[in-house]
């Protein structure tokens, strides 16, 4: 019996041992009342519909311009109104956009940083489900800035450029999901292999720099902890990345190697309940939310595509989501969520971060979750 074998029979073994059947611990399609994907996914676009644009995913200040977690949220909004074909979801979701065209034009980020130019996903996703040419237009231009060097580019930004990477690039983790998602969703959009060539160079070299021999991720060369939502946004960050690269794309085989060995090592640092920790190799942090529903996405992506062992990823999924859907409370906030963290040099930096309910760092993922659980097309 080799161990990928060993993996599948343990998790059945505790999945019966749960008083549940062995079709049950693994199926992705059948729900409790109250959990299904459909209804979390409603609860937290409406959620995300009903309050402003937030400020770095808080409510606590007034916006002073669209922020990554808002993307975040307003992207798992409209892949969920896909997956749903709920054409009123996607129309309050393009109203929300409008007004960055008129009286709220102050608040498009300035394309000068990974966190400012992943807003692009977002009206490139608007053009991908049929909203027009100027969305496009507007997407593109976040994607090819990230990688037009400005004059006042510092000289290692300007090393990197020179190298062929985005002028933006500074190898740390969260990076891998701000930088290949607006230049996977250009790929998407126009067709152009020049977008997704750039994410996959830029993943490979993350890929080198970073991941563990056990296939997690250290926050940056100078911050050596395995941070949950950190390692999150490189989960997420592949699996995005993967299902758009053409099969035929020289880089593809390193970048699945490298999806592969995390979610491997994944399996073993689920806890019991399903959840995944504030830092995933320390038994002593808290179980945090964020970087448990990133996780529970990339292996629901893996699962549907067809990369992941299916018995054995989808207890862990389903056992990642329904882990979540107790931490959802009844104002439709999910609980647990570590606040914006920058690198940090010692342990208690990451154990002591904030840890807030209503997150848009939260929300966000939990929503894109219920997309890909619901979606039918791997490629959407």
């Amino acid at each position: 019996m080799n161990s990928w074998q060993k993996i599948s029979v343990t998790i059945l073994f505790l999945a019966l041992g749960w008083g549940i059947s062995a079709q049950e611990s693994f199926d992705l399609t059948k729900w409790p009342e109250g959990k299904t994907p459909e209804q979390i996914g409603m609860r937290i676009a409406n959620k995300y519909l009903s309050l402003p644009h937030s400020h770095w995913g808080k409510y606590r200040k007034a916006a002073n311009r669209i922020t990554y977690p808002d993307v975040c949220t307003w992207l798992g909004g409209l892949w969920f109104a896909k997956a749903t074909h709920n054409e009123d979801l996607l129309t309050r979701l393009e109203e929300r956009f409008l007004p960055l065209y008129s009286d709220e034009k102050h608040l498009l980020p300035t394309p000068d940083h990974v966190d400012n130019n992943v807003f692009g996903a977002v009206p490139l996703e608007l053009y991908l489900q049929g909203k027009g040419k100027p969305y496009l237009e507007l997407g593109l231009y976040y994607a090819d800035s990230q990688w037009e060097v400005p004059a006042d580019v510092k000289p290692e930004q300007k090393d990197y450029a020179d190298k062929g990477y985005s002028w933006q690039t500074r190898i740390w983790i969260d990076d891998m999901f701000m930088i290949t998602a607006v230049q996977t969703q250009a790929y998407r959009a126009s067709g152009d292999r020049t977008y997704i060539d750039r994410a996959a160079k830029e993943m490979v070299l993350y890929l080198d720099e970073i991941q563990l021999k056990n296939g997690l991720f250290h926050h940056s060369p100078d911050a050596p902890f395995a941070w949950g939502r950190g390692n999150g946004w490189m989960a997420v960050g592949m699996a995005e990345l993967l299902r758009a690269l053409p099969d035929d794309h020289p880089h593809k085989a390193r970048i699945m190697q490298g999806y592969l060995k995390m979610m491997a090592t994944l399996l073993t640092y689920q806890a019991e309940d399903g959840m995944w920790r504030q830092l995933i190799d320390d038994t002593d942090s808290w179980k945090e939310t964020s970087g448990t529903a990133m996780f529970t996405y990339a292996l629901i992506r893996g699962v549907k595509n067809g990369w992941l062992d299916e018995k054995s990823y989808s207890i862990a999924a389903r056992k990642g989501w329904l882990a979540l859907t107790a931490y959802l409370n009844d104002e439709d906030k999910l609980t647990e969520v570590c606040g914006g963290t920058n690198i940090g040099f010692d342990r208690t930096h990451y154990m002591n971060r904030p840890r807030i309910e209503g997150d848009l760092h939260g929300q966000a993922p939990f929503l894109w979750c219920a997309a890909a659980l619901l979606g039918t097309n791997v490629n959407f």
